[in-house]
């Protein structure tokens, strides 16, 4: 709906029901640079399902603080938040069918095997990956992009129900919150060099032309609310920072130089390929990265004893994720284990492990699971010998 007569109708409807409220969000990755929602879904029982756009809409503060209290139910909620943030969608409360089911231990987790799984429904996913901000939408997309809600109800019983069987209702809340919580990932301090195919260039020109190639397609993209890859994409720019063209002609003729904006927007690539031959300021050539620890292959000569440490803790939190039939990364994140272990607390015992644990934002429940069993790998891991023969891992 459109209409602002027929939103208010709708958040009428919606505040009259019943229930929680089950919510989804469609954008269009892949075609578009924004990450905005162009359909927002809300189902709740009592009221039905409900289509809005938010881009005719764009207040949504009625539907808020309709909702604001009720439970939220996503499938995969971390992907939809952002985007309903952006309209003043800002749940308290959320129940994420996607990520119960992974700490309930269903070897698929997608919304149609988890659906098929509990319900016995098979849903069609045909248009999961369609351009959402089409105007007018499809009415078989609309269709689709119903059934995304309709169930999510039904699902969410069905899985609160197994959580409860299986004594994971507790995990499963702490879990749910944490998402709430989570602060957004920083932006990379050098995102150029995730230029797929950067492996090919050789020198410092090279990676100066490619950054000014991506930067120069990632302001236009920008500009243009399209997805940076079907202006030119990656194989482009690293053919162009390759070639290193002489002239605007020659960057012309350069056949694997592709792309629907290739040539229309010749002369600003051109100008981005010149920027980089002629600049004074050339990358290094490895990036500072983000990563603070070199990777794990790297410990047993970079640092023996974590590099101890990190194996036997690692493999006594995969048995204990094994145990619990909850994926290992749910059970703590290799990033945090990594952590603890390059930099263990003195003295190691399950309270200052813990501790670390909780100031990498591990839930009360991973502590309680992996404090002690961490420790003592540590300890065990301190008290064997020093050998050359440890595997890289």
């Amino acid at each position: 709906m459109e209409s602002r007569g027929d939103y208010l109708a709708a958040v009428a409807a919606i505040a009259a029901g019943h229930g929680p409220v089950a919510v989804d969000a469609e954008r269009a990755s892949g075609y578009r640079y924004s990450q905005r929602a162009y359909l927002i879904q809300v189902f709740r029982r009592g009221a039905g399902a409900f289509l809005f756009d938010p881009i005719a809409i764009g207040d949504f503060s009625d539907l808020q603080a309709a909702i604001v209290d009720e439970e939220w139910l996503f499938h995969a909620a971390s992907q939809d938040l952002p985007c309903l943030q952006e309209v003043g969608l800002v749940p308290t409360r959320i129940f994420d069918t996607e990520l119960g089911a992974r700490i309930a231990g269903f070897p698929r987790v997608g919304l149609g095997a988890v659906v098929e799984q509990l319900l016995g429904i098979t849903l069609a996913k045909a248009h999961s990956a369609a351009d959402w901000s089409t105007r007018p939408l499809p009415q078989s997309w609309l269709v689709y992009a119903s059934l995304d809600v309709e169930l999510l109800p039904d699902l969410r019983d069905a899985l609160a129900e197994q959580l409860e069987v299986a004594g994971k209702t507790r995990i499963a809340a702490e879990e749910f919150a944490a998402v709430l919580t989570r602060a957004p990932k920083p932006p990379r301090a050098e995102p150029w060099r995730r230029l797929s195919g950067m492996h090919a260039l050789r020198g410092a020109r090279a990676l100066a032309i490619a950054r000014s190639l991506w930067t120069a397609r990632d302001a236009y993209a920008r500009d243009a609310d399209v997805a940076p890859g079907r202006t030119i994409p990656d194989a482009a720019i690293v053919a162009a920072a390759a070639a290193a063209p002489a002239s605007r002609s020659e960057l012309a003729g350069l056949r694997a130089f592709t792309g629907r904006a290739s040539r229309s927007e010749l002369d600003r690539w051109w100008a981005a390929v010149d920027e980089g031959r002629t600049t004074e300021d050339l990358p290094k050539l490895r990036g500072t990265g983000e990563a603070t620890l070199p990777p794990p292959r790297a410990w047993a000569d970079r640092n023996p004893a974590a590099d101890r440490r990190y194996k036997a803790a690692r493999a006594a939190v995969t048995a204990r994720a094994e145990e619990l039939d909850i994926p290992l990364e749910n059970v703590l994140t290799p990033e945090t284990l990594r952590q603890v272990a390059w930099e263990p607390p003195t003295p190691v015992a399950t309270e200052t492990v813990g501790a670390v644990l909780a100031s990498h934002d591990a839930r009360p429940w991973q502590v309680e699971e992996t404090a002690s069993i961490i420790a003592s790998a540590f300890v065990a891991a301190e008290q064997q010998p020093a050998s050359s023969d440890d595997d890289a891992s």
